[in-house]
């Protein structure tokens, strides 16, 4: 009678690659995984001959992944989540966060505001493992990349699940040496005789600014074409141009509150509205069970209800 073959992917392989790459190495692993280093090795080398490719690359310093390696971990730390999100669902796991949370922010508010938040967060939960990995713009929602996105807007996707976390207004200003030397704009039009920092950032049309004055039905919005000698895709870059007295800026009130509590920026044209930028925390629907999803995004919402709070 032939004896079966193993099958190429065991499912007790995916946890011990994800605890593998996480560890960095052969001996760390060992330590977390409370088996010997010559054991990792043999487990490794079994699951390399059985999908007939290598995994990772072994040098005397370090390991690091393949190409094929990092696509396994990817889609290992995926089923990983799947499966304990069917056990939440169906009731039979404890409901203690715990395993891989990815989180996804832009860049200047990820780096001021998300990652202090996550460090809090590790410190309530340790055992959540947190990857915080900052862009420019949003990924696409059809890359199942991330758990939770925290982005400015809600998608347009029904298929993902956007909870509103914080309100966040755009606002005019500049440096009061700027309008001393240029004047003060009175109407949107004026916009357009001055020095306008562009910021080019995610799908909306650049160089545009737009502005809406009365509410209900004598609501009126105009746009502005708007010109001037500086553009950057970085936030912060920007905020550093305006208080260095080169122009007006549109910006997110979360990076800018500061710099009008101290006076160093005025806000310019208070009396039009801009664009909101409301926050959100974005995430598939099949995460929405996950333990260590549901209590990220409530931590989000509460911190930043306090923080609100706080400055009221």
């Amino acid at each position: 009678m032939a004896t079966p073959m193993a099958p190429a992917i065991a499912p007790a392989d995916l946890g011990f690659f994800s605890t593998l790459a996480s560890a960095g190495s052969l001996s760390a692993a060992a330590r977390e995984l409370g088996i010997t280093t010559p054991a990792v090795s043999k487990h490794l080398a079994l699951m390399e001959s059985r999908i007939g490719v290598p995994l990772v690359n072994r040098t005397t310093r370090r390991m690091s992944l393949t190409p094929e390696g990092e696509l396994y971990l990817e889609r290992a730390r995926l089923i990983l989540g799947e499966i304990e999100g069917m056990a939440q669902m169906l009731g039979a796991s404890k409901a203690t966060p715990q395993g891989l949370l990815r989180v996804n922010a832009t860049l200047g508010f990820g780096r001021s505001h998300v990652a202090p938040l996550i460090s809090r967060f590790a410190r309530k939960y340790p055992q959540v493992e947190v990857q915080l990995q900052l862009s420019v713009n949003p990924p696409a929602p059809t890359e199942d990349l991330f758990d939770v996105c925290v982005r400015f807007g809600a998608p347009p996707d029904s298929r993902l699940i956007a909870r509103h976390i914080a309100p966040n207004r755009r606002l005019l200003c500049a440096a009061p040496a700027y309008l001393a030397r240029r004047g003060t704009p009175k109407v949107p039009s004026d916009l357009a005789r001055h020095n306008c920092i562009g910021i080019r950032q995610g799908e909306e049309a650049y160089g545009v600014w737009r502005l809406a004055s009365g509410r209900g039905r004598s609501a009126r919005t105009e746009a502005v074409k708007t010109r001037g000698s500086l553009s950057t895709n970085d936030g912060e870059i920007a905020v550093n141009w305006a208080l260095d007295g080169h122009g007006i800026l549109m910006r997110a009130e979360w990076d800018i509150e500061r710099y009008l509590r101290t006076g160093r920026l005025v806000q310019v044209l208070p009396q039009y509205f801009t664009p909101d930028a409301d926050i959100y925390a974005v995430y598939p629907q099949q995460h929405q069970m996950a333990a260590r999803v549901r209590a990220f995004v409530d931590f989000l919402v509460l911190s930043f209800t306090q923080q609100a709070a706080a400055k009221g």
